[in-house]
């Protein structure tokens, strides 16, 4: 009696010290397969009460929970490497310059500032005016007549290049300081005076992902911009 009363002890400890190491398992790997679960499911079907088997309905709803819970967590670890994908990728431009809605941008020492607007029409009078920090205007510079269409502009401090061709007139001796200026733009379309939207370049300073996933760029002069908000990568 007292042999059996020890094998039992043994089985019994044995058998007890597998459960646990089951549970470790379970805490280390803390998922569970979608093989696993099934075969767990026709364990649990196989031996379910025959005289009070378990409704289908209920085994149909535990692999559409499962399969929803499965779905959650392999689409947040694609979301999560596509954002680190994005990021690394968006981390390239850091020292980039790009173009933005703005009518300020900053001039670097040997630098420019390119810049854009659209006309509906075509324009006769068309004039860029600039602006210091302080708002003191430095520079008036009649640009002329203007086709339809975007105008591209670069601005070196002192001259201005419009649609690839440096203007005729009189820039002055003196170029301006690096810093920020204000760009105004003017025109007559259809019969009408209007001031213009106007889009300038601007250094990337660095990245960033904002809490809706978005990535922002950090751009010196204007601060944080959108990364979609872009028109274009200079």
């Amino acid at each position: 009696m007292s042999t059996v009363g020890s094998s039992t002890s043994s089985s019994s400890v044995t058998d007890n010290l597998s459960i646990t190491k089951k549970q470790e398992a379970n805490k280390t790997t803390n998922e569970l397969g979608q093989a696993a679960f099934l075969e767990l499911m026709i364990t649990q079907m196989n031996n379910q009460n025959p005289l009070s088997p378990q409704d289908n309905t209920e085994f149909v709803a535990q692999l559409a929970q499962f399969s929803s819970v499965e779905g959650l967590e392999r689409l947040n670890k694609s979301f999560n490497s596509f954002m680190s994908n994005n990021a690394l990728q968006a981390s390239s431009l850091v020292g980039r310059s790009v173009s933005v809605e703005s009518d300020k941008s900053t001039l670097v020492s040997g630098g420019i500032v390119a810049g854009s607007t659209e006309l509906t029409y075509p324009a006769k009078d068309m004039t860029m005016r600039i602006y210091d920090n302080a708002g003191a205007l430095i520079q008036t510079i009649p640009v002329g007549e203007v086709p339809a269409g975007e105008t591209v502009f670069r601005w070196d401090g002192q001259n201005l290049e419009v649609n690839g061709k440096l203007l005729d007139w009189e820039a002055g001796d003196d170029a301006a300081i690096t810093g920020q200026y204000k760009f105004e733009i003017t025109a007559t379309q259809n019969g009408k005076a209007e001031t213009l939207n106007t889009s300038l370049s601007a250094n990337v300073n660095s990245v960033t992902i904002g809490e809706n996933g978005k990535l922002i760029l950090n751009l010196a002069g204007i601060g944080a911009v959108e990364a979609d908000k872009v028109k274009q990568f200079n």
